[in-house]
């Protein structure tokens, strides 16, 4: 029965209030988006590959890099290999290579040459951004309430921002004249706080950058004041909304806030103030969201700065809330937010070279055992070009 009030409910939750329902069974009885669902599924083993890959470059002693695979088949189920480590291995023959070491009895396992020049290709793109880098850590500190961070929320994210690795020694110790880092009241616990010369630095959010071209379009006409405090919108295909639902979206789009980058007000009990507090928690995860290479992150690692960024609404509700500016999939066993804007047909509209690079090894993914030819059937290939059969059977 809740299910199917549910279903017809979707997707008109009231902008501003909730049902007393969990959100699981929101999210089981929402509108999904193919286009994303799908580049989740792809998503969820790119990620077991990339935690797979950062253990192997972290044995560095080995030459070339490689682990053991009786060291990977101990971890299958931290890195959720449901059928063992070496099955998994096998899927991706473009990005591990498997071999027997004599010295050692054992087998191991490296990245292919392709991985490894996808690794160095992102390591490069990384380190030739780091004045963006810099921006994005400025940009994430500032929106919090005391101009500081956990580290630890911080490492949180260090790939979703596009850090280096190293980045408290390369980005934090290299610019003492931006970031400091000091001591919390808990043990082996730091902060990453700003200096005061960079405390009152103003920033533009970049919801802003897409309402001046809004306003600029020849047709806006009368639209110019609406869109003062709106944000950009979109949904789901097949996604039917309701009339008071498209009444309580204008309504909400209207509504005055405090950016990003902004002090808070002081909170009304009223309405109008819940919906001021709610709107500007959206401009926050939406500015955290266009910071990252990828315009996508976990709901449980952005959860980690709630308490610094004054959200007192639940992350994940946020999201469900505002399906036409975010996307949230339940793929591969976690929350994944996408910010719908950003993409289209599955890719990012505005590419990155660090996110090119990640583009490249997802590629690999996908490709699968695809491709793979031993030297004989290579030249079965170069021989019989011609044969639809075999150019089936292979991919081609």
């Amino acid at each position: 029965m809740l299910k199917t009030i549910l279903k017809h409910q979707n997707p008109c939750r009231i902008i501003g209030s909730r049902f007393k329902t969990s959100s699981v069974q929101y999210v089981e009885s929402r509108a999904r988006d193919p286009t994303f669902e799908k580049l989740m599924d792809k998503y969820k083993n790119l990620l077991k590959v990339i935690a797979i890959q950062d253990l192997i470059l972290a044995n560095p002693t080995n030459n070339p890099p490689s682990v053991s695979l009786d060291f990977l088949s101990r971890l299958s189920q931290k890195l959720h290999l449901n059928r063992g480590a070496a099955s998994f291995l096998r899927k991706y023959p473009h990005i591990f290579h498997i071999f027997y070491d004599p010295n050692k009895s054992q087998t191991f396992c490296r990245l292919t040459d392709a991985a490894v020049d996808i690794s160095r290709q992102e390591a490069e793109a990384i380190n030739a951004s780091l004045p963006l880098v810099v921006d994005r850590l400025v940009r994430l500190l500032s929106m919090s309430t005391t101009k500081s961070l956990p580290l630890r929320a911080v490492f949180k994210v260090w790939r979703e921002l596009g850090l280096p690795d190293d980045f408290e020694d390369s980005i934090i110790s290299h610019n003492s004249h931006i970031f400091r880092l000091v001591d919390a009241h808990e043990p082996n616990t730091h902060i990453l706080t700003l200096t005061d010369e960079m405390r009152d630095k103003s920033f533009v959010a970049s919801v802003e950058d897409w309402r001046v071209t809004e306003c600029c379009k020849e047709d806006c006409g009368d639209d110019r004041m609406e869109i003062r405090f709106s944000f950009k919108h979109s949904y789901p295909p097949g996604m039917r909304l309701r009339r008071d639902f498209k009444a309580k979206v204008k309504e909400w789009q209207r509504l005055p806030y405090a950016g990003p980058y902004e002090e808070m007000g002081e909170n009304k009990r009223s309405k109008a103030g819940t919906m001021a507090v709610e709107k500007r928690a959206v401009a926050v995860v939406h500015e955290f969201l266009s910071l990252t290479v990828e315009r996508m992150v976990e709901v449980e690692k952005i959860s980690h700065f709630r308490k610094s960024f004054a959200i007192d609404l639940n992350i994940r509700d946020l999201f469900l809330d505002h399906p036409g500016m975010f996307y949230l999939s339940t793929k591969g066993k976690r929350h994944t937010v996408f910010l719908r804007e950003a993409y289209e047909r599955g890719r990012l509209i505005d590419s990155n070279p660090v996110y090119s690079a990640r583009r490249k090894l997802l590629d690999l993914v996908v490709l699968g055992r695809h491709a793979m030819l031993t030297k004989e059937s290579r030249s079965v290939e170069n021989f019989q070009t011609e044969t639809p059969c075999l150019k089936d059977e292979n991919g081609g």
